[in-house]
């Protein structure tokens, strides 16, 4: 023993206090019956939650089909029913450690069966109720290992060596004690942050009579804030001062800070331009760059457009602000497209705008305001006469929408109907001298 390193004689000093209290417990009148309390505890937990699970189950489960809140929180309730075994073997050992230690003095057996019974209800927790992958991966990885240490009884001794620990950053120190909870604690309220600001999100995208900018800034803003509460909680809880963070955060921003300009430029820019809502998500935008397409997501430090064939572009929120944005679909107003064509010189052309614009307005799309179908006369070409007819409509011709196709159908069909020719380019070749003999 006298030349083994330090670790290995503590270890060896636990395998012995273990091997003593299990002698003991053995040797024990008072250690059998608070076994035999254990037992019947267990097995009344048994009986009790066979008879109360159905019951609970009928009692809380909603409805068929009901979505309110207060079904969804049944739902909630009713996920917790797998702790009821090991949560009432709980209660009814704490009972049993009153009673042994009214009769004889002592409950080291009864408590740690208690604590056993605990254990079993996390495992159950990490098994069958948490459903998260995260969630899952921590309570498998340190809530479970944490809750077996808690049984055997070696989680305050642990506990009081990490905490004796500490290490030393410069101005900053910290427990290993510390720095486990802040990981721990840091993982859960950052986790919270990410589902509330996710239910947030959900909420305010469903307020319908909020315009579809102040969603969004209303989104960042309560992301803003969540994360930042939860920053806060995490430095109260690893019990670092924030004015040595201070010190820090204030060396270190200067050194980013030359290379962060663009972001932070971009970062502003996102939020002027939720605050004044003159592009958002949904609207079809073209750049000073050529890049063209529909905005269907807005982030702190760029936009996402998807082009009707189906490219993503991510454009800095800066070009936005410093260039020319030319929006199709700011206030629900409507776009003007014109369809061109031709007919043959031989055609009464005062006779043409009327059937054309008769014809155009019967498209479903075509609007009536603010002008209705418009044909005008363009020139007069090598072929035939230029015409072109002016019609508005909501929404952008591509993708989905055809309107410029559809209207050149009607304008070929009236045309048509009407006996006037759409010419097509002719030439006259003359052949000098006339053609050779055969």
């Amino acid at each position: 023993m006298d030349g083994q390193p330090e670790i290995v004689k503590q270890v060896l000093g636990y395998v012995n206090q273990g091997w003593e209290l299990a002698q003991g417990w053995l040797l024990s009148p008072a250690a059998w019956s608070q076994f035999g309390l254990l037992v019947a505890a267990f097995l009344l937990a048994l009986v009790v939650s066979r008879k109360l699970s159905p019951i609970l189950t009928k009692t809380i489960t909603p409805p068929d089909g009901q979505t309110s809140y207060l079904a969804q929180a049944r739902r909630f309730v009713l996920m917790f029913l797998p702790l009821l075994l090991p949560l009432l073997a709980y209660a009814f050992t704490g009972i049993g450690e009153q009673i042994t230690r009214s009769l004889f003095g002592s409950g080291a057996v009864i408590a740690f069966g208690k604590r056993v019974f605990l254990f079993l209800a996390a495992r159950a927790l990490v098994r069958d109720i948490i459903t998260d992958s995260f969630l899952k991966l921590l309570g498998k990885y340190i809530l479970i290992p944490a809750m077996a240490l808690y049984a055997l009884g070696l989680l305050d001794d642990l506990t009081a060596y990490l905490s004796a620990t500490v290490i030393s950053l410069g101005n900053i120190s910290f427990s290993i004690m510390a720095l486990v909870r802040g990981v721990i604690a840091g993982s859960i309220l950052f986790w919270l942050g990410r589902w509330s600001n996710d239910q947030s999100a959900a909420l305010i995208s469903k307020q319908e009579e909020m315009r579809p900018a102040t969603r969004q800034l209303a989104v960042k803003a309560t992301e803003i804030t969540i994360f930042g509460v939860a920053f806060l909680l995490l430095m109260n809880i690893m019990g670092i001062s924030l004015t040595s963070l201070a010190v820090l955060g204030g060396a270190i921003g200067v050194g980013l800070g030359f290379g962060l300009q663009k972001i932070a430029s971009n970062f502003i820019s996102g939020v002027i331009l939720l605050l004044e809502g003159q592009a958002t998500v949904g609207d079809y935008v073209e750049l000073d760059g050529g890049e063209a397409g529909t905005i269907i997501k807005m982030m702190a430090r760029a936009t996402i457009l998807e082009t009707y064939d189906g490219r993503w572009i991510v454009i800095p929120n800066e070009d936005f602000i410093t260039t020319r944005v030319v929006n199709y679909s700011d206030s629900g107003s409507a776009n003007r497209y014109e369809a061109p064509f031709s007919v043959s010189y031989d055609t009464d052309i005062n006779k043409v705008p009327a059937i054309v614009e008769a014809a155009v307005a019967k498209h479903k799309d075509v609007l009536d305001k603010p002008f209705p179908p418009d044909c005008e006369l363009r020139g007069f070409g090598d072929s035939g006469v230029d015409f072109a007819v002016e019609f508005w409509v909501n929404g952008i011709d591509d993708g989905e929408n055809k309107f410029t196709s559809d209207v050149l159908f009607l304008v070929w069909n009236a045309l048509k109907e009407n006996n006037i020719e759409i010419p097509y380019p002719q030439r006259v070749v003359e052949i000098k001298g006339g053609f050779p003999g055969a």
